[in-house]
């Protein structure tokens, strides 16, 4: 308990750092009710469940025992996840200015509910969308991304679990120059020639093993990279909590998935 107590200190610390720099006290409504909890300790709390994979906030209200009531604190961490979105466009941002000349583009699937319960599912039903993965059909969103070689996020779109990850490409990595490097679901001749960028950027898609392309061995060694964004999504899952299906409002379900992307990025 100590230990955890410690790591929300630390937290608060960068939270801090950031609320400073993007003077986020002006988002405050000076009108009405004073705010039970300030701002920082709001994003606090929700980066702690995030960096401990708490799974509930219930969890994390006995952990810190924050002056407030249990209802409160649910409240203000899914109202203000808008705060969490600006830091982490700004984190972004810097990333992209000093991003590695090597980039990966994927997606991975986020399903909101078992596939049992997609039928009667009804919180995100509005965006979620029926897909498939690897893993088989789902019912949920999918999250695209584009990282670099040191595996820091450069950028992220969300879409329905439907949409076609070529789809995606161009929005995604909209004014980032390089190489990238994509698996098989992003061949397409159209989309290489719309993509590429004489002497600025070029998309490089993995060839399916029916098709009949030799590979030269700088392009092997650069497929081999892929592995560090999907590491990126296992980390996210696994630690940081991306998947959840207890949520019970559209705020609850995009505050989770935003606290769990800025928690990886800054701690």
């Amino acid at each position: 308990m100590e230990t955890k107590i410690v790591l929300y200190e630390e937290i608060k610390k960068v939270v801090s750092f950031f609320s400073k720099h993007l003077k986020l006290d002006k988002f405050k409504n000076n009108m009405g009710r004073k705010l039970a909890l300030s701002l920082e300790d709001i994003l606090t709390l929700s980066l702690f469940k995030q960096k401990n994979n708490i799974a509930t906030k219930k969890a994390v209200y006995e952990i810190v025992e924050p002056d407030c009531s249990y209802k409160t604190m649910v409240v203000n961490m899914n109202r203000f996840y808008p705060l969490a979105v600006i830091i982490l466009v700004l984190i972004m941002k810097i990333n992209r200015a000093f991003s590695h000349n090597i980039k990966h583009i994927d997606s991975t699937d986020i399903p909101v509910c078992l596939f049992k319960n997609a039928h009667y599912h009804k919180t995100m039903k509005g965006l979620a969308q029926f897909g498939r993965s690897s893993k088989g059909t789902f019912f949920g969103l999918k999250m695209h991304i584009v990282t670099d070689l040191r595996r820091k996020i450069l950028r992220v779109i969300f879409t329905g679990g439907n949409v076609d990850d070529r789809q995606v490409v161009i929005p995604l990595c909209k004014d980032l120059i390089g190489i990238f490097v994509a698996d098989a679901g992003y061949i397409s001749e159209k989309l290489a020639k719309e993509f590429h960028r004489e002497h600025q950027r070029v998309l490089l898609a993995k060839p399916r093993k029916n098709m009949k392309k030799i590979m030269t061995e700088f392009e092997e060694r650069l497929y081999s990279t892929r592995m560090l964004i999907e590491l990126n999504f296992r980390n996210l899952k696994l630690f940081y909590g991306m998947i959840t299906s207890l949520p019970r409002s559209i705020d609850g379900y995009l505050a989770n998935y935003i606290y769990s992307l800025l928690a990886y990025q800054i701690i």
